[in-house]
């Protein structure tokens, strides 16, 4: 992986690369073919048509080859999430990508969240007007790492109506939003607990004994966070996360989504901004 320095400028290029569309996929079917890079490839599925509230469920294919790995919503301190852009669609308003629960990783330079298996993430387009017709023209931006970092940008054109009722399409957005943690329940989410502007502080209830619990939040709306240290005492799970930065005025909105995992089992829901 890269150091904080390398990884700034891993970032600016990322970003440069980014916004010149280098690559493109042709717009032939409901679904993109896909983009070959040095660590994998990388594809857009879509599938059926707009339900009443003008939400088009598709998914991001990332087909990781043996020792690559990719990153989580919130990668921490170094590396850069997926991202997709759609305002050069017609139709379209925006895209909002899903994710299944990450692994911790520690490649010596940094402890990040991500994946080191191929991953597919669910994306839900929103259709403007659902009676019209959509074409999605999606710019994606992912970084993909081995022992270095590699900026992976791809222009995807699609239309949605070309091949609504294909099988295929339908199991790859079927699957990836199955692998999708099921939402937060009393007995496996999280409770927070008292803490102070530079420490977030939860503790997490689960299934098990908490040896195999983990806890991932994602740093947005200009927070940003450490490394979330666990503690288990007298049967209470308890994960202590230094908050590295914050914004000057508590943003609108739920609050920061986090994942919690646990021997396997995971789960997402949404915590008060600290």
């Amino acid at each position: 992986m890269l150091n904080s320095t390398a990884m700034r400028s891993f970032v600016l290029l990322a970003s440069a690369i980014f916004a010149l569309g280098v690559a493109a996929s042709p717009a032939t079917a409901s679904s993109s073919d896909w983009h070959d890079s040095e660590g994998g490839k990388v594809r857009l599925v879509t599938t059926g048509k707009p339900d009443a509230q003008g939400k088009l469920q598709g998914a991001l294919e990332i087909a990781l080859k043996p020792g690559w790995k990719t990153y989580w919503r919130d990668p921490g301190d170094s590396g850069v999430p997926p991202q997709i852009g759609v305002g050069r669609s017609s139709n379209i308003s925006t895209a909002v990508l899903a994710y299944p629960a990450p692994q911790r990783h520690d490649d010596g330079y940094s402890k990040w969240a991500g994946y080191d298996y191929p991953v597919t993430l669910p994306v839900v387009f929103k259709v403007s007007s659902p009676s019209e017709p959509v074409k999605i023209e999606a710019d994606v931006l992912l970084g993909i790492c081995e022992t270095i970092c590699i900026p992976v940008q791809a222009k995807f054109t699609v239309d949605p109506d070309t091949d609504p009722d294909s099988q295929a399409d339908a199991a790859v957005v079927m699957a990836a939003q199955a692998a999708l943690p099921a939402p937060a329940q009393a007995d496996f989410g999280i409770d927070v607990l008292p803490g102070d502007r530079e420490t977030l502080v939860v503790e997490a209830k689960t299934p098990g004994d908490g040896k195999e619990t983990d806890f991932f939040v994602a740093g947005e709306q200009g927070y940003m966070f450490g490394t979330p240290v666990k503690s288990v005492k007298s049967g209470k799970t308890v994960f202590s996360v230094t908050i590295l930065d914050r914004p000057s005025e508590a943003p609108v909105g739920e609050g920061l989504f986090y994942t919690l995992t646990d021997d396997g089992a995971s789960v997402s829901g949404v915590l008060p901004y600290p």
